[in-house]
């Protein structure tokens, strides 16, 4: 009895360990696309249209995984850039994919690389309410420029206050019989913020993270 009982919980364990509760994360996928320009690879760009989120910065293509549209990760990155870009699939070659990225803020970034195919950047139908302007940058670029590091603290707050100047308890440990010490912020853990200057402006945290792992790695 005890036997089947680890055989069967053998057979259901995973055979490759993904990412534990992955459903409680904003779950995103970007597309790491090269494009060639005067003999060699640049990597391609989004400045975010200043009417949404984050707007002004510069990010790779990409977006929210919809589970219910998008049969993989892979399709969020590609159906996400040929929106925001005007292209085609048949415009983007993938050859491959990054490690998933769990970031701090409860996020999980899938990354692909990819060819953009296409004869002229002119070419592109920018979808202007999500993306301000394209920008391209040489991979020599970050190859011989190395990101600034910055390291930021990290702390869990059981409660916040809102605009009213009023306390919300999210998580009550005092009436939850826990230690005192959780009744206030605590963790306090250090995490580091890397950061490329440009012409075009700065390129920092995900983005320059996810550009610093793949040059250091592959190129």
């Amino acid at each position: 009895m005890h036997d089947e009982f680890l055989n069967n919980l053998k057979d259901k364990l995973p055979k490759i360990p993904g990412i534990h509760r992955k459903d409680k994360y904003f779950n995103s996928a970007v597309l790491m696309l090269l494009y060639f320009i005067d003999g060699e690879y640049h990597l391609l760009f989004e400045r975010r249209a200043a009417n949404i989120s984050q707007g002004g910065e510069v990010c790779l293509p990409g977006g929210k995984h919809d589970p219910s549209i998008d049969a993989s990760y892979e399709d969020t990155a590609i159906r996400e850039t040929m929106e925001e870009l005007g292209i085609t699939k048949e415009n983007i070659k993938i050859i491959g994919r990054l490690d998933t990225l769990v970031a701090a803020m409860g996020v999980t970034i899938d990354t692909f690389v990819g060819v953009l195919e296409v004869d002229n950047l002119e070419d592109l139908e920018i979808n202007s309410k999500e993306v301000a302007e394209v920008i391209t940058l040489p991979l020599s670029y970050f190859k011989e420029n190395p990101p600034q590091e910055y390291q930021v603290r990290l702390e869990i707050h059981p409660s916040y206050i809102n605009q009213k100047g009023e306390e919300v308890i999210t998580f009550p440990a005092k009436e939850l019989g826990l230690p005192e010490r959780y009744t206030k912020p605590w963790g306090g853990r250090a995490y580091k913020i890397y950061l490329y200057q440009t012409k075009q402006g700065a390129i920092w945290g995900i983005t320059a993270e996810l550009i610093y792992d793949f040059v250091e790695q592959f190129c």
